[in-house]
């Protein structure tokens, strides 16, 4: 590594702790619990794109490494009710993702849930935190933001809103990238359709294959941000989903019986860390934004 890119790292990486002390500082001040993430178990997120397993053998029995924290989030409301988890994910996704700059195989979300809340509420609080680390950073890191060519605008709330029919119409399929750039300012991306989200997604009770979803979108083409929703928490209607979608109901049988014992409502989203502070330090890589990366399809790292 070049002496400039050291340089550039040791900003970014300053920056990138004091994302994390900000954003505990805005969530602890609204009552949330942090809970110690899972990093291995017998169930995680099934995602509803391609991505490779990462199985274990965890004495006798096949583990995987946790893609999401999303199913032991709502689990872990039986028991608090606002949590939050600096969670490590796994995802190994096909090679040529690696190109679009915003994808890494190894990354960490902020990953939070509240029982009982709806997605405008959810909402409410990822502006709100989004405003307080921007706001924090700027008070906070003024001289690595100057060395970084950085200079933010706190977004104004609330944020604008888009429907995913309105955005396919508008930039056609897969429209992240040409939504993203089309920004001077974070959009929402709500009422995602049935086909394109997990089965753990609460559906419109008035509007049937609509779910109740939102995507948060960085302006200048720094793509999604964060992802989440309210969540299905009714056996009957979580069996359903998994036979719509093919998912064999015995990987999630540990899951399936805490549902039928009860779990809470709850809505909740998962930010990247490493794409926040790419965003925020206007970083052309998400590589870039921590140490020891490891992106798509790259072998050889540490």
């Amino acid at each position: 590594m070049s002496s400039s890119a050291t340089k550039q790292l040791v900003d970014v990486l300053k920056v990138k702790d004091e994302i994390m002390h900000a954003a505990r500082e805005y969530l602890r001040d609204r009552g949330f619990t942090e809970i110690l993430p899972v990093i291995l178990s017998p169930i995680t997120d099934p995602l509803h794109h391609d991505t490779f397993d990462g199985t274990v053998n965890f004495y006798g029995s096949p583990y995987q490494l946790t893609k999401s924290m999303i199913l032991h989030k709502q689990i872990a409301l039986r028991t608090l009710p606002r949590i939050y988890s600096v969670s490590p994910n796994v995802r190994m996704e096909p090679a040529e993702r690696a190109s679009f700059g915003r994808y890494l195989a190894e990354f960490v979300q902020l990953d939070l849930e509240v029982r009982d809340a709806s997605r405008d509420e959810i909402i409410s609080v990822g502006e709100g935190l989004l405003v307080h680390v921007l706001t924090a950073v700027t008070e906070r890191c003024p001289a690595e933001l100057v060395r970084l060519g950085r200079d933010l605008a706190t977004p104004e709330v609330p944020f604008k809103r888009i429907t995913f029919q309105e955005a396919q119409e508008q930039f056609g399929k897969g429209f992240d990238d040409a939504l993203s750039a089309s920004l001077s300012t974070p959009a929402w991306v709500i009422d995602f359709p049935r086909s394109v989200r997990e089965f753990y997604d609460r559906e419109d009770p008035a509007r049937t294959d609509v779910l109740l979803d939102m995507d948060l979108m960085y302006p200048e083409g720094y793509g999604e941000a964060l992802s989440g929703g309210e969540r299905e928490h009714s056996l009957p209607r979580i069996l359903r989903r998994l036979e719509q979608d093919g998912i064999d109901k015995e990987r999630f049988s540990q899951y399936l019986s805490l549902v039928e014992e009860g779990i809470p409502a709850s809505a909740g989203f998962g930010i990247g860390v490493e794409r926040l502070t790419r965003f925020i330090c206007g970083l052309e890589n998400v590589e870039q934004a921590r140490l020891f990366p490891k992106a798509p399809g790259k072998v050889g790292a540490i």
